[in-house]
C-alpha cells in the first residue's frame, strides 16, 4: 500500500503535538527538581524571595505579593503557552498555503483579551486597596510611641511614651527643640531689616526633632538598638536631622522615608505597627541613599517580652547615666548589636569591627538574673 504525502499529514500532527507535551512536562519537570534541589520549604518558596514578615501589616503585604506574583505568572504562562502553540500549530505547512488561516478581527475572542487584563487590574487594586489602608492604620492609644530621629549616619531613639505595666501611661518626652535659633530678619548696612526667605526658617534650623529621657544614640564605634515589647501596637514618629534618610527593617516588609522639616514637606511622619509577632534581633537599615557613609548606617530592632521591656523601660528611668548597652545586659539580653555584621557602621578610620555574638533569633544571656 502506498501513502501519499496526504496520508501522511495527520500522523505528523499527532507526532508534533505529542513532541510539544514532551517538552512541556519537561519543563515542568525541570522546574520542580530545581526548587526540591534548592532546600526551600513550600512557605519560603512561596514568599518569592521576600522576608518572612514580623507584624500582621508585614503578613498581609506578604500575602498580597504572594498571590500578586501567583497571579503573573500565570498569566505568562497563559502567553507562553499561547506563543508555543501557534509557533507549533499554526506555522505554514510543506507544499501547503503561504500563511495559515488567520483569525484576525474575531470580535469574541477581542473583546475577552480587553475584558481579563480589566478585571486583573481591577482585582489586583481592589486587593491592594484593602492591604495598603490596613497598614496605614493608626489608633489614638498605642501602648509605645518612638521618636526616630536619622542624621549622617546613624540613628536616635526615644521613648516619648509608654503605656506602663499598670495601664497608666508614663511620658519621657523632653519636648521639640534644635540648637539653633529662628531668625526671622537681618540688619543691613544702612540699618533697615531684610526679611529672610520662609519666614526665617535657614535650613539649619531643626526645631521639630523630638527629645526623650530615655534615648539611644548609635556612633561610629556602637550600633544602636532599639528595643521593643511583643504583641503591643508601637507608633513611630520619623523625622531628619539633615538630609533625606529611609527608615527600613525588612520583616516589616515596608520602608518610610525619614524627611528633614516634615511639616514643610507635606508628609506623615508617623506610623503603626500593630504588634511584634516574634522575638528576636532583627537588621534595620538607611534605605536612602545619603552621602559617604550610607551603606553603613544600620541599627537593630531588639524584640523583647512585655515583661522584659517594662523592665528595661524601668531600669532606663532609675538609672539615668547607665547605657543602653547596661540596660540589656540587666533583662539579660545580648548588650550589644548581633545582626548587623558585616555591614556594621565601621568607619574606615575607627576602631574595632563588631563581631557576630550569636543566633539573631535566641538573644538572651544564659544563665542571667533580671536585675529589675
Amino acid at each position: 500500500m502506498k501513502l501519499t504525502h496526504g496520508g501522511m499529514a495527520p500522523v505528523r500532527g499527532v507526532a508534533s503535538r505529542s513532541r510539544a507535551v514532551k517538552r512541556i512536562g519537561a519543563v515542568a519537570a525541570l522546574g520542580v527538581g530545581a526548587l526540591l534541589m534548592s532546600g526551600c520549604d513550600a512557605r519560603d518558596a512561596m514568599r518569592f524571595g521576600w522576608p518572612e514578615g514580623i507584624t500582621p501589616q508585614a503578613k498581609d503585604m506578604g500575602n498580597l505579593w504572594t498571590w500578586s506574583v501567583i497571579a503573573c505568572l500565570v498569566v505568562g504562562l497563559l502567553v507562553w503557552l499561547a506563543i508555543f502553540w501557534t509557533i507549533t500549530f499554526h506555522r505554514a505547512k510543506e507544499g501547503g498555503e503561504t500563511f495559515p488561516r488567520q483569525t484576525a478581527y474575531n470580535v469574541p475572542i477581542e473583546l475577552t483579551l480587553t475584558a481579563v487584563p480589566f478585571l486583573i487590574i481591577a482585582v489586583l487594586f481592589y486587593f491592594t486597596v484593602i492591604v495598603q489602608n490596613n497598614v496605614e492604620a493608626k489608633t489614638d492609644n498605642p501602648s509605645v510611641v518612638v521618636d526616630v530621629s536619622a542624621f549622617q549616619w546613624n540613628w536616635k531613639f526615644g521613648y516619648r511614651e509608654v503605656v506602663g505595666p499598670d495601664g497608666q501611661k508614663v511620658s519621657y518626652s523632653r519636648g521639640v527643640g534644635s540648637p539653633f535659633d529662628l531668625q526671622n530678619s537681618v540688619e543691613s548696612k544702612d540699618g533697615k531689616e531684610i526679611p529672610l526667605p520662609a519666614d526665617g526658617r535657614s535650613d539649619d534650623i531643626r526645631d521639630y526633632l523630638h527629645f526623650s529621657t530615655i534615648e539611644t544614640v548609635g556612633s561610629s564605634s556602637e550600633i544602636p538598638v532599639l528595643v521593643l515589647p511583643t504583641g503591643k501596637r508601637i507608633e513611630f514618629d520619623i523625622a531628619s536631622a539633615d538630609v533625606i534618610h529611609s527608615f527600613w527593617v525588612p520583616e516589616f516588609l515596608f520602608k518610610r522615608d525619614v524627611m528633614p522639616f516634615p511639616k514643610q514637606n507635606h508628609s506623615d511622619s508617623s506610623f503603626q505597627i500593630s504588634s511584634v509577632d516574634k522575638e528576636g534581633a532583627f537588621v534595620g537599615r538607611c534605605a536612602e541613599m545619603c552621602g559617604t557613609y550610607h551603606s553603613m548606617m544600620n541599627f537593630e530592632v531588639r524584640a523583647v517580652s512585655p515583661a522584659d521591656f517594662d523592665r528595661y523601660i524601668a531600669y532606663r528611668a532609675s538609672h539615668k547615666t547607665a547605657t543602653n548597652a547596661q540596660a540589656l545586659a540587666a533583662i539579660c539580653q545580648q548588650p550589644v548589636s548581633v545582626t548587623t555584621v558585616p555591614f556594621d557602621t565601621r568607619r574606615s578610620e575607627a576602631g574595632k569591627t563588631p563581631k557576630d555574638i550569636g543566633d539573631p533569633s535566641n538573644t538572651k544571656l544564659a544563665n542571667c538574673t533580671p536585675e529589675v
